[in-house]
């Protein structure tokens, strides 16, 4: 009698992956989910291992971002899932695609609390963090919960995903037949969503009236793989359009209807806003004064009905897929629908000017030691000869200044701290673009923001990676310390040899002092191809508290 071919839940997850098509994996190994990556690498899955879950989470956020396919990353059980938690969080808030995988510990003993490895309820701790969550408890499950896993992550409004996989159910064994027939490949996993006509006709009335209309750009639509949607819509009605940070690149910085020099002053004066994928969230003021006019009237463009009327009334809501709503919007929008006002055009054209020339003026300065806006000027020059060049960007100072300064002429190629403004997404999101594009990567990095993400260096160079990092170094949070004396709560050590950080580990460190070496430096990384670390030392008492954002510093009423 011929035995009954076997598997276990390690096989089964393995082939439910590769038939979803997820051929990259991020996370760090250790119980109970070793094997599963050794199992994976051998059925050809990369594998980039990390030093700290946290990372590893970022890396698969960011490479759902750049996709539309949901990032993957696996982690052990207990503390290495909390690790992995903040990225989920992160992931969910920005509307990233990614699945975290967790080994568990034994749920009979974890449900009675009798203190198991590693116990804890990682299914109840995640729900509040992610759009779903779910549990495999037999290996026969394993196919059901990849599926739905990866329908929620990009479906609607995507985001981050929670998926429990028990150590007994990795090791349980079924017979081969029935895990076969237990795989699913989801069906349309993120169907279009086709905006209805009238709120295509409330958009287009709304629009034909404007005085001064202008259309604000979000990463959702970067994420929507919306730009040639984006520019006929901007170059078919003469609007001028503002870029949120992530966004920027969907039409070059340097088009003449780009308002991004003007920001405050188009959102001050607009009448009419064409909000595509954004937010009117903090980064935005929440659309009210004093940045914005009370009388503003709103067309929100967004997959999701429940963002509308968030903060402020949104007129003309046009709910659905950013692509099909688009497309919806420029069929219905007849040559002259939305008139050319061209005093509207000169006015932003002439604030523009004057902002750019005071910017040009701040470049052009060599300050020794150099500031934020000398060194960022450098790298600016630099980049411009180099599109192709993924550009990460996360600090207080570095962040505002590098968001300002560096243009981005193709889309989807600006990576930071995004929504919620969180630091140490440097090192996860530099590995992730450099894996999922295969080209290179600059990291310009705050030193504190580096600080958290830091140990990826080794990382980096382990994969031999196309990445150049760059420390703005200020000696702190903020600015450094320039006395004698206990180190203040923002200071770190004074001349921090960052350089020397990545030669422990085979990669090429730089110290820099002055912009000259600084640009001759990440030219030669970027030529090189080879893991590079630029330790450029800037002046410590360059910066302000928190950057641009200083004013959510509440100060004690003590000391006013």
């Amino acid at each position: 009698m011929e035995s009954t071919p076997m598997t276990d839940g390690f096989h089964v997850m393995v082939d439910a992956l590769k038939l979803n098509g997820i051929d990259t994996i991020y996370g760090v190994a250790g119980i109970p989910i070793t094997d599963l990556l050794r199992l994976a690498q051998s059925e050809g899955i990369r594998y980039i291992g990390f030093r700290h879950e946290q990372n590893a989470g970022n890396a698969a956020a960011i490479a759902g971002f750049l996709t539309q396919k949901p990032g993957v990353c696996l982690t052990v059980s207990g503390p290495g899932f909390l690790n992995g938690l903040v990225a989920l969080a992160n992931a969910t808030t920005n509307c990233f695609p990614m699945i975290l995988i967790s080994g568990s510990s034994d749920r009979s003993i974890i449900d009675l609390q009798q203190g198991d490895y590693e116990e804890l309820d990682q299914l109840s701790i995640a729900k509040p963090f992610s759009k779903a969550a779910f549990r495999v408890n037999n290996p026969e499950d394993i196919g059901v919960g990849l599926a739905r896993s990866i329908r929620a992550a990009v479906s609607g409004r995507p985001g981050g995903v929670y998926l429990d996989i028990t150590a007994k159910t990795l090791g349980s064994v079924l017979d081969l037949k029935a895990s076969e027939r237990s795989l699913i490949r989801p069906v349309d996993p993120a169907p279009r969503q086709i905006p209805s006509p009238e709120s295509i006709s409330r958009a287009v009335q709304l629009l034909s009236g404007a005085l001064r209309p202008l259309i604000v750009l979000g990463k959702g639509a970067a994420y929507a793989q919306a730009e040639v949607e984006v520019k006929t819509l901007v170059e078919e009605t003469h609007i001028p359009f503002l870029p949120m940070s992530m966004a920027k690149g969907l039409l070059p910085d340097n088009h003449p209807q780009s308002a991004a020099a003007a920001r405050s002053y188009a959102l001050g004066n607009a009448d009419v806003v064409v909000l595509v994928g954004a937010r009117l969230n903090w980064l935005l003021s929440h659309g009210k004064s004093p940045l914005w006019s009370e009388s503003c009237q709103y067309i929100q463009v967004d997959i999701d009905s429940t963002e509308m009327d968030s903060n402020r009334p949104i007129v003309a809501p046009v709910v659905g897929d950013i692509r099909s709503s688009l497309r919806a919007l420029l069929q219905a929008l007849k040559p002259g629908s939305v008139p050319v006002r061209s005093e509207w055009l000169d006015a932003i054209g002439e604030k523009k000017q004057k902002n750019l020339n005071r910017m040009a003026e701040r470049l052009r300065a060599n300050p020794d030691p150099m500031n934020f806006s000398s060194a960022l000027g450098q790298v600016r020059e630099v980049l411009l000869a180099r599109p192709d060049v993924y550009v990460v960007n996360e600090g207080a100072n570095a962040l505002d200044f590098g968001r300002n300064i560096i243009d981005m002429n193709l889309p989807r190629h600006r990576l930071d701290s995004g929504t919620w403004g969180i630091m140490g997404i440097g090192m996860g999101y530099a590995i992730a673009a450099a894996v999922e594009t295969g080209q290179p990567v600059v990291a310009i990095e705050g030193d504190s923001a580096f600080g958290f993400s830091g140990m990826e260096i080794e990382t980096i160079c382990r994969y031999k990676l196309p990445v150049t990092t760059v420390i703005l170094n200020n000696g702190g949070i903020y600015r450094g310390d320039t006395g004698d004396g206990e180190p203040s709560p923002t200071g770190f050590v004074r001349d921090a040899r960052y350089d020397k950080l990545i030669e422990a580990f085979g990669g090429v460190g730089y110290h820099v002092t002055n912009t000259e070496s600084l640009a001759q430096a990440l030219q030669a990384g970027l030529g090189s191809g080879r893991p590079t670390l630029i330790n450029a030392v800037i002046d410590p008492t360059a910066g302000t508290e928190s950057g641009h954002i200083q004013s959510l510093n509440p100060k004690s009423a003590l000391h006013q």
